[in-house]
């Protein structure tokens, strides 16, 4: 078994080396010639998301020996020191302060660009939370709680972004109003599953996903209304600048898929890419994988990839692919064979603990009990941390600096 479990988390390694953003930016850089100042202009970069140390750094040696400026926001377990470039670290999942005076720093260095000036944004996921930019009458913290509203009814990516958008001065394309007149490239690593521009860091550099009549009907609709703040419900009943958005080139540089490929390709001919759309509540996702585990025949490797969301019902302490690990672990039908499951997001981090996920086998649930926990009491206080600590099944990567949302692997040993 411990073979199974050694091969999930190399496979794991695989995804996340794949989504490797300095090495996926020079790649792009190497396809697409970087646009250059006009006489008198500089390069203004903005790097911005979980990624954004290693972007900043391999775009900086690209433009090494022309002007410019780099400013660099992300979360405080990427933060490092990177030379040219100032570097602020900001709160992830939850906004806090620190992005706030981040969100003012990046508009404060491109209030005064001009036409000759090049902006280049590079963008990560995360980018949401990092830089937060409230609209006028909405404090961080009202912002912050619209969020976790959100994020604990089960609403999906799209959905979540819809209304961080209409709440903000950057997202869904402010960050084009705050360059203008200066042309703004993006490059983009996507978190997002399909890759939707408007979604990734809620759409610096793009058109907003819907407008702000959307969003009071998203949140009318799930019944969220009367909880949100009364400056939330303010601002999101004031008409916004519709004026079209200054134009920008976009390119994507890496994506969720890319990482699947990757693990296919590692783990060999008996692998197979089930779903790249793994997506909606944890347990509707975990019968998926039971129904492809049990129709997998002579595969040993099956994977995907996605954003799952779970709803919050406890006080417990976890993330989706903790507890998406967890359902498998305690509901996985018996298969005749050995097993190994590891669902994790690549950023390193899910939810709010220290863990990217977890490495679930057969013997999962026995292993909690056995040291003393409830399995189905852990999982209904939404408790997954807990309980995945308890059998020693936590995926533990730290920070790796990238995100292309999440990737899971079932490994199958031979049949009985």
């Amino acid at each position: 078994m411990a073979s199974l479990r050694d091969r999930a988390n190399a496979l794991f390694q695989t995804a996340c080396t794949a989504a490797d953003p300095g090495i996926a930016l020079s790649r792009a850089l190497t396809d697409t010639p970087l646009p250059r100042p006009d006489k008198g202009g500089a390069y203004r970069i903005v790097s911005i998301g979980k990624a954004a140390v290693p972007m900043a750094e391999a775009m900086i040696a690209k433009v090494q020996g022309q002007a410019f400026s780099a400013l660099v926001v992300t979360n405080y377990e990427n933060a490092r020191d990177v030379a040219g470039a100032v570097v602020m670290a900001s709160g992830h999942p939850v906004p806090d302060e620190n992005g706030a005076k981040a969100a003012l720093a990046v508009e404060a260095m491109l209030a005064d660009t001009t036409s000759a000036d090049r902006v280049i944004a590079l963008i990560s996921g995360g980018g949401s939370a990092l830089l937060p930019a409230p609209v006028e009458g909405v404090s961080l913290a009202d912002k912050a709680a619209t969020s976790r509203l959100l994020l604990g009814a089960g609403v999906d990516i799209s959905q979540l972004n819809l209304v961080r958008q209409a709440l903000s001065r950057l997202k869904g394309g402010g960050l084009l109003r705050a360059a203008h007149p200066a042309p703004v490239t993006g490059y983009i690593l996507s978190d997002v599953i399909g890759d939707d521009l408007r979604v990734i860091a809620s759409g610096l550099t793009v058109a907003p996903v819907g407008s702000r009549a959307e969003a009071r009907a998203l949140l009318q609709g799930k019944g969220l209304w009367a909880d949100l703040p009364a400056s939330v419900q303010a601002a999101l009943e004031r008409d916004r600048d519709e004026t079209p958005l200054p134009p920008a080139q976009n390119v994507l540089i890496g994506s969720n898929r890319k990482s699947l490929e990757a693990m296919q390709s590692e783990a060999g001919a008996d692998a197979m890419i089930v779903s790249d759309r793994l997506e909606g509540d944890v347990a509707d996702a975990a019968a998926e994988i039971f129904a492809a585990a049990k129709s997998a025949g002579d595969r040993a490797c099956l994977i995907f990839g996605g954003e799952t969301t779970v709803r919050l019902q406890g006080t417990g302490l976890g993330g989706r692919n903790q507890e998406l690990a967890l359902r498998v672990a305690m509901g996985m039908p018996d298969l005749g064979r050995p097993w190994v499951f590891l669902s994790g997001g690549t950023d390193g981090r899910d939810g709010p603990t220290d863990a990217a996920g977890g490495v679930v086998d057969a013997g999962t649930a026995s292993r909690i009990i056995a040291a003393g926990g409830d399995p189905s009491a852990l999982l209904a206080n939404n408790d997954s941390h807990r309980a995945l600590s308890l059998a020693g099944d936590l995926l533990v990567s730290g920070a790796t600096g990238t995100n292309v949302a999440d990737v899971q692997v079932l490994l199958l040993g031979p049949l009985h």
